[in-house]
């Protein structure tokens, strides 16, 4: 015999909560961000919340008569069980002073509602044959991310636990491996000191014209990230896993790039890139090469990322590759949308998010060269969006030796020198961090002269 099975709810708790608020109007200022209308199962009590918040709404006071009247004006008073059910919910509960306990369960039982309907649409997705796959898998991490992100309601702290949270955080700085909410530190050690490192949920762009080393200096800090502790997820959208892999050799082993991609070395280097390997394995380090991506691909697959192996930084190569929704009439209002993702994506996972962008022809136009926030290409989202936004400047990249010498008789040709620019940063300075380029081994690295040295 087949019975139907109601779903999750727990009437006992919804009324428990109603009839707090009957006793007890100021209780609605415990419940408010907990429960929605929609979290009830029974309508009549969902009418009768409903009133309430409408009441508060009008800073009018939460009691039997008025919750009452504010129902028959809309024509429930009747339909919910009269005067009689209020006080039936008046009398079901002795005191308010566990609204707070009664409020999670129906809360619970809503999200457990939620979650058999998640199920029934991806059902849906799965029997739905001309549904392309990797989009089906993505909504279906969508309805599931959804559900678990609306379990958390953030609220009022007090100041002492902000600051108690904060002192926890910097005793765990004295250890690497305790990395928790501390900074992500990229090893350049002006750019750590100016920044205080790559900090938690924020946005990080880097910018700069072709093949002047945004994508080298992005694993360099991949790199020292991973080296302590930190899971770091790298989604290229230009450059292949193995020329990634070759980048990571040639940089850890010190064995010239070229020498890497073409396998052309001698026992020596061999030995220093056999070892680097090995220690370059063991790092937490995650790297998807697919092209095309989607911004709805990439934050699926960072959700999975961080849910099965624990994540501390994602890195996007780069910006103007990634895929909107196709919502959207323009580019302009695409990479808006990617940018607002990609920030949502760092809040979300409490994770740094260092998305590499290139730079428009603008920056070609003037006499020096040098970018700034206007540079930045197809948006002023980008800049909006970003927490911290950084260029990177190379006049060897402008100028030959001979050039150089014309124009500027008395300054040293800046043969391998760069100029990292933070032009933007949210929560403090900004300055311009000296560099030193070493192409052929793909890495960036301190001057001698850095004020950390």
């Amino acid at each position: 015999m087949y019975v139907e099975k109601l779903p999750p709810h727990d009437e006992r708790a919804e009324e428990s909560v109603i009839g707090s608020l009957l006793i007890d109007g100021d209780a609605i200022l415990m419940v408010s961000t907990l429960l929605q209308p929609e979290d009830f199962y029974g309508e009549r009590n969902r009418w009768c919340y409903e009133a309430c918040l409408s009441l508060w709404d009008s800073n009018e006071a939460i009691n039997p008569v008025t919750v009452g009247h504010r129902l028959a004006l809309v024509e429930r008073l009747e339909e919910v069980g009269g005067p009689s059910y209020l006080g039936h919910l008046v009398s079901s509960v002795p005191t308010s002073a566990h609204v707070e306990h009664y409020a999670r369960i129906v809360s619970r039982s809503h999200t457990l509602r939620r979650l058999i309907g998640a199920a029934g649409e991806i059902a849906s997705l799965g029997y739905d044959g001309g549904t392309d796959v990797d989009r089906a898998l993505s909504q279906a991490e969508d309805l599931l991310f959804h559900i678990r992100s609306g379990q958390q309601t953030r609220d009022f702290v007090a100041i002492r636990d902000v600051l108690d949270q904060y002192l926890e955080e910097s005793a765990r700085l004295e250890n690497p491996l305790e990395l928790g909410n501390t900074p992500i530190y990229t090893a350049f050690v002006d750019l750590d000191q100016l920044l205080g490192g790559f900090q938690r949920s924020d946005m990080i762009v880097l910018a700069s014209g072709p093949s002047v080393g945004k994508s080298t200096l992005a694993l360099n800090i991949a790199r020292h990230a991973a080296g302590q502790g930190s899971g770091v997820g790298v989604f290229s959208l230009e450059m292949s896993r193995e020329q990634i892999g070759h980048r990571f050799l040639s940089s850890e082993a010190e064995v010239d790039l070229r020498n890497v991609r073409q396998r052309l070395y001698g026992d020596l280097a061999e030995r220093r890139i056999v070892n680097a390997a090995g220690t370059l394995s063991e790092l937490p380090i995650f790297i998807d090469d697919t092209p095309l991506q989607s911004i709805v691909e990439i934050r699926s697959k960072a959700r999975r990322l961080h849910m099965e192996r624990k994540l501390d930084l994602v890195i996007v190569d780069y910006l103007q590759l990634v895929q909107g929704t196709g919502r959207r009439e323009n580019r302009v209002q695409e990479i808006g949308e990617i940018t607002r993702s990609l920030k949502g994506i760092a809040r979300d996972l409490n994770v740094p998010v260092m998305a590499l962008s290139q730079l428009s022809r603008a920056v070609e136009a003037r006499p020096s060269h040098r970018p700034q926030l206007s540079d930045l290409r197809e948006s002023g989202s980008i800049e909006q969006d970003a927490d911290v936004v950084m260029f990177i400047h190379r006049e060897d990249q402008r100028f030959t030796r001979e050039e150089w010498e014309r124009q500027n008789p008395d300054k040293e040709y800046p043969r391998d020198l760069a100029d990292l620019i933070v032009a933007k940063h949210r929560h403090g300075p900004i300055d311009t961090i000296s560099l030193r380029f070493n192409g052929a081994m793909a890495r960036f690295e301190d001057l001698p002269t850095s004020r950390g040295m």
